[in-house]
């Protein structure tokens, strides 16, 4: 079989795709009205590409490639408008969010095409259970080998990335008690967790071959993990945050990722073995369960400490990294999000305040379309 060609792209670029809830403008309960907004909308703005997901309520935004944050969060920023206005038309509202927190899974209709129609073939109930929402960053890399350094190396801040962006407390009507319980059931699917513990593109190759002779995969789509290479984009793409509320958050932790990823490529401060997953699946666990307020477990220091403490020295280390990115602000927003609270908050908050899950999808919207 040939080797499974990585594009090159220029280090440390970035994009972002993420999945948009269609909610109707009378309950706020998903609207399967995805094929009607995908026909009005030729292009979405100057720039990126708007793309049908899993299930006819769901949306995909890609943006295009970009060096820094403030294009990045113009760019998305014009997406919203334009988008808020054909959906305006169509008596629907868009509205950020992991999840949708009353609506049924029985009630999804797969969108007919044949990629999504062959994973609802195979994965059962589970495809319509995947009507959740997601925000995946794109990191550019000059080389495949770079790129599986930096899967691996990005595993140790997963459980940072989750909690800034967790914004799925509720589910199916109930408040789950978890920040993130979006990545509860993403956790169902076979072929999610983590790429294995490869140490070149050419060892990868021979793991993906052995995978494809198997007939367990047909391509890089299958893999479901928290962060994978994406050999036809030339990028490392981290898959564990929820959609944020609003498309700044949005923009702020695309930024925070690349210059995380700028740290992690230039120093190579991450030992790549097998104490980095030795403690990985727990750390996940505490984020997507207490946000901020969970634990992390550093089996290279042998040590627990409190999550948002680390997140908070992360944010120090980098810093140099953001100022050669002229992604200061970004980072100083999400400085404030661990003292204020994240997305998970606000809903919580919203919910106390409004007393019903149709008025908290009500305010999702409303923030998406103004912030």
């Amino acid at each position: 079989m040939p080797e499974l060609a990585f594009k090159s792209s220029a280090p440390l670029t970035f994009g972002v795709e993420l999945e948009l809830m269609l909610v109707n403008t009378r309950d706020f309960n998903l609207a399967p009205d995805a094929d009607d907004l995908l026909r009005r909308t030729t292009r979405v703005a100057p720039q990126g590409e708007l793309k049908p997901e899993l299930t006819q309520s769901m949306i995909e935004i890609n943006t295009s490639v970009h060096e820094a944050y403030t294009p990045l969060v113009t760019e998305l920023r014009a997406t919203r408008d334009v988008l808020a206005g054909h959906a305006r038309k169509m008596n629907v509202a868009l509205a950020g969010g992991g999840t949708h927190p009353f609506q049924k899974w029985s009630d999804r209709k797969i969108y007919p095409n044949e990629r999504f129609l062959s994973v609802s073939e195979k994965y059962g109930f589970l495809a319509k259970q995947f009507t959740v929402f997601g925000q995946h960053v794109h990191i550019g890399c000059a080389n495949a080998d770079d790129a599986i350094y930096l899967t691996h190396a990005l595993i140790r801040y997963v459980p940072h990335l989750i909690a800034l962006a967790a914004s799925s407390p509720f589910y199916q009507g109930v408040d789950t008690a978890f920040d993130s319980s979006r990545l509860s059931i993403v956790n169902a699917f076979p072929l999610s967790g983590t790429m294995p513990l490869v140490r070149s593109w050419s060892e990868f190759n021979r793991y993906y071959d052995r995978m494809v002779d198997l007939g367990i995969v047909k391509s890089m789509k299958d893999f479901y993990w928290d962060v994978r290479p994406k050999p036809e984009y030339g990028t490392v793409e981290i898959r564990v945050c929820d959609t944020p509320l609003t498309v700044d958050r949005a923009a702020q932790i695309a930024a925070f990722s690349q210059a995380l990823a700028r740290w992690l490529w230039e120093e190579r401060p991450v030992e790549v073995d097998r104490d980095l997953y030795l403690t990985h699946s727990y750390n996940r666990f505490q984020a997507c369960r207490h946000g901020f307020s969970g634990t992390l477990v550093d089996a290279k220091r042998n040590d627990a400490r409190p999550l948002a403490d680390d997140l908070r020295e992360t944010l120090d280390v980098i810093a140099p990294h953001a100022q050669m990115l002229h992604s200061e602000p970004a980072l100083d927003a999400l400085r404030a999000t661990i003292d204020d609270g994240n997305d998970a908050t606000w809903l919580r908050h919203t919910f106390a305040e409004t007393g019903t899950l149709t008025d908290v999808v009500r305010r999702q919207a409303e923030l998406w379309a103004r912030a």
